[in-house]
């Protein structure tokens, strides 16, 4: 990810599923430092993905929830990717 050219929402987005399809089980603050959101930014396009069921909550042992990727979260990353792909030839 570059800082130096502004990202679209399916950037954003992209970006979010990547860092939760590498990290399985991974925390909010995790995932907001990995894709370089502020809290408020984040939040936003986290709560999206949640809200619509591309995410769920893994483990809740401890304080902190984990998230996962649904099926169709899972989907999504592959269609953004090949999105991707195509928009970079």
């Amino acid at each position: 990810m570059s800082n130096t050219k502004h990202r679209s929402r399916w950037d954003i987005l992209f970006d979010i599923l990547k860092v939760i399809s590498e990290e399985e089980g991974v925390k909010k603050t995790r995932i907001m430092q990995k894709t370089n959101l502020d809290w408020r930014s984040f939040k936003k396009y986290f709560d999206f993905l949640v809200d619509h069921g591309f995410l769920r909550v893994g483990d809740e042992s401890g304080k902190r929830k984990s998230y996962k990727l649904t099926k169709k979260g899972r989907n999504l990353l592959v269609e953004l990717q090949e999105v991707t792909e195509m928009i970079q030839e």
